[in-house]
C-alpha cells in the first residue's frame, strides 16, 4: 500500500465535500423521482385537486427537467446525479420522442378544421377568412356567440353551402350535412353531430366543446364538469352506427390526461399519427398545451397541422384523412 496522501482525507471530509456529496445525492433522488413520475404518469391520482389531470395536461414538459438537472449536477459537479439525469431523458423519450418527427404526408379524401373562435375574438370576419383559406371540406366551430354566428356564415357562405349551428357549436360542410342532432353533454348544447354525405360516402362528424377548467389555489384542477361531459360524449360516440368517424373540438384537455380516455381510447388523434412536433394550439400568442384535436376512427391521418393564428385565443387543427 503506498503513502496517504498528505490533505486527501481532510479534503474528503470537509465542509464544502460533504454539502457537495449531499446535494448529489438529493439531485439523484430528484431525477430519479422526475423519471418514475413521467414514467408513471396514469398512476398519478386524481383524488387531490385533479393533480393526475393537471400533471398529465404538462407531461410533454416535464423534458425540461432534464437540462436543468444536467445544469445543477454540472454545478454540483456531480457526476452521479449527471448520470442520473438520464433516466428522466430515457422515459421523456421513449413516451415523446415520436413526436419530433415530421409524420405528415400528402393526399387525402377529407379535410377538416376545427376552432375554438372564442366568445370575444374581436375581429370575426378575419377569423372566418383564415379557416375559408384553409379549404377544408368541413369546419367545426366553437365557442361561437350568437351575435357573431351571422359573422360566419355570411362569410363562409360562398364556400360552404351546408351548415348547421346548434348553441355555442356548428360545422360547415362542403358536402351535404344530414341527420344534424345536439349531443347531450351538458345542460347547454356544446355539442353537436352530423352526416356527412362524402363522393367516398358518409362520415359521421362530431364537434365538441368539453366544459372549462382551472386552476385554482384551494380546489386545484377543477375538471370534474369536463370529465362528465367526456364521459357523456364518449357514450355518443360508442353508440354510433356509421363506421367513419371525426371528432373534432376544444377538448379542454390533452391526449395524455387519463380523465379523457373515455373518448380518446375509442379514437385515433390525427396529430399522434400524422403530426410534426407536438402541435399545441393554446394559448394562441405562446402555445403550451394542446387541448384542441382531431381524433378519427374508420379513416387514415395523413397528415395534422396548426393554422395560423385568427384572433380567437386558440389556434385551429387541420387534419387530411383517407377514407
Amino acid at each position: 500500500m503506498g503513502p496517504a496522501v498528505p490533505g486527501a482525507a481532510s479534503a474528503a471530509s470537509s465542509p464544502t465535500a460533504v454539502r457537495r456529496r449531499r446535494a448529489g445525492r438529493r439531485l439523484t433522488a430528484a431525477a430519479l423521482l422526475c423519471a418514475a413520475l413521467t414514467a408513471l404518469h396514469d398512476h398519478v391520482p386524481n383524488t387531490v385537486g385533479n393533480l393526475g389531470s393537471l400533471f398529465q395536461t404538462l407531461l410533454p414538459w416535464t423534458g425540461l427537467s432534464v437540462p436543468v438537472l444536467l445544469a445543477l449536477a454540472a454545478v454540483r459537479r456531480s457526476r452521479t446525479a449527471a448520470v442520473a439525469a438520464l433516466a428522466p431523458a430515457v422515459v421523456w423519450g421513449a413516451l415523446f420522442g415520436g413526436a419530433l418527427t415530421d409524420k405528415r404526408s400528402g393526399g387525402g379524401d377529407l379535410t377538416v378544421v376545427s376552432h375554438n373562435v372564442d366568445e370575444a375574438n374581436p375581429d370575426p370576419v378575419r377569423t372566418a377568412r383564415v379557416l375559408a383559406d384553409a379549404d377544408a371540406d368541413v369546419l367545426a366551430l366553437e365557442e361561437l356567440p350568437a351575435r357573431a354566428a351571422e359573422v360566419y356564415e355570411r362569410e363562409l357562405a360562398a364556400d360552404y353551402p351546408h351548415h348547421e349551428v346548434r348553441g355555442g357549436v356548428g360545422l360547415w360542410s362542403k358536402h351535404p350535412l344530414r341527420e344534424v342532432e345536439e349531443v347531450p353533454i351538458m345542460p347547454w348544447t356544446r355539442a353537436v353531430r352530423a352526416t356527412a354525405q362524402t363522393p367516398e360516402g358518409p362520415v359521421a362528424v362530431y364537434a365538441a366543446h368539453l366544459a372549462s377548467v382551472r386552476v385554482h389555489p384551494a380546489a386545484g384542477f377543477t375538471a370534474d364538469r369536463r370529465n362528465e361531459a367526456a364521459r357523456a360524449l364518449a357514450a355518443a360516440v360508442r353508440a354510433e352506427p356509421l363506421p367513419r368517424v371525426v371528432v373534432l373540438g376544444d377538448f379542454n384537455g390533452t391526449a395524455q390526461d387519463g380523465a379523457l380516455a373515455p373518448v380518446t381510447s375509442q379514437l385515433r388523434s390525427a396529430q399522434r399519427e400524422a403530426g410534426d412536433g407536438f402541435g399545441f394550439t393554446w394559448p394562441a400568442a405562446f402555445p403550451v398545451v394542446r387541448i384542441d384535436d382531431v381524433y378519427v376512427k374508420g379513416m387514415t391521418p395523413l397528415s395534422s397541422w396548426t393554422l395560423p393564428a385568427t384572433g380567437s385565443d386558440h389556434l385551429p387543427v387541420a387534419a387530411s384523412l383517407r377514407l
